[in-house]
């Protein structure tokens, strides 16, 4: 039995990258496909497979995964960066906060690129990200035309499976370019009558860095939903939160119009900024309205 990553899942097709190097193209086993309670394969998972005569493979077994990136779906991941654009397309700060809260639901660890730095003075684009800085956050700032701050990208890249993720746009498949020239990928000019992207990347694909570390290119999507989470999980996912968490007068405190809230408390003090917490409220009526939908 062959031991593997799964780097590519299309049409029904599994490309395994064994331990060598190889790369062999396989299905699913039928009992895997039959059985409701086993992972189908998705980009990122270990998997056992048999070698077939021809040189393909069946897929045996999925190891069970240490994290899970459901949109778009990678497995074992150990960081995401997560990506926006200095300008074409502008920051979109509401969004950004879609995609830390997905992270964070993942319990993966999270990096901010601003990319497109070219377009902007660098201490102007530097501000951008201030906010996040002081949360706690990570951040990298780069330029996929002008390769600036690519080598630290590459150092953050180095011996990890990451996953590239934002919105469309704002340079992710230009970036891997400039971090590895010779992947070719597909690049797409932000569409000048709507503001956004095109759409240029169609499936998930992990890609093998030279220094060593994988990446994943993921489709590009501009819409989070958070129908899958609980209002109560919600303030777990904004980490300037968390000090304010149980210290509220009521225990069931959803810290929007409740009295004796610790939370709003540490909005009035600064602790926690306006924009950040009115997102929140954002995030939570669209959960709340998730859960009347379905009848909770």
């Amino acid at each position: 039995m062959n031991s593997g990553i799964v780097i590519k899942a299309y049409s029904g097709f599994y490309y395994v990258k064994d331990e060598l190097g190889v790369i062999f193209q396989c299905k699913l086993r039928g009992r895997l496909k039959r059985d409701k309670n086993k992972n189908t394969a998705i980009p990122g998972d270990r998997v056992q497979f048999e070698e077939l005569s021809d040189g393909s493979g069946v897929i045996e077994e999925v190891i069970p995964r240490t994290t899970l990136l459901t949109r778009p779906a990678v497995a074992n991941v150990e960081q995401v960066i997560i990506t926006f654009a200095a300008q074409k397309p502008d920051l979109n700060y509401k969004l950004l906060d879609q995609f830390l809260i997905m992270a964070e639901a993942s319990e993966l660890h999270i990096v901010i690129c601003l990319n497109k730095m070219d377009l902007v003075d660098e201490s102007a684009g530097r501000a951008f990200l201030k906010l996040y800085e002081n949360i706690g956050y990570p951040t990298i700032y780069c330029s996929a035309k002008t390769s600036y701050g690519i080598k630290e990208m590459q150092n953050l890249l180095h011996d990890k499976i990451s996953v590239f993720a934002g919105a469309s746009g704002v340079g992710k498949s230009a970036l891997l370019n400039a971090i590895q020239p010779g992947l070719k990928l597909q690049t797409g000019e932000v569409s000048k009558k709507i503001k956004r992207g095109t759409h240029t990347t169609r499936h998930v694909e992990l890609l093998q860095l030279h220094g060593g570390g994988m990446v994943a290119d993921t489709p590009g999507f501009s819409y989070f939903e958070m129908e899958t989470l609980a209002p109560e999980e919600l303030p777990y996912l904004f980490p300037e939160m968390s000090e304010g968490i149980g210290c509220c007068r009521y225990q069931d405190c959803t810290h929007d119009h409740e009295p004796g809230c610790a939370i709003k408390e540490m909005v009035n003090k600064g602790a926690i900024t306006e924009n950040r917490y009115e997102n929140y409220i954002i995030f939570l009526k669209e959960i709340q309205e998730k859960e009347r939908e379905r009848g909770y």
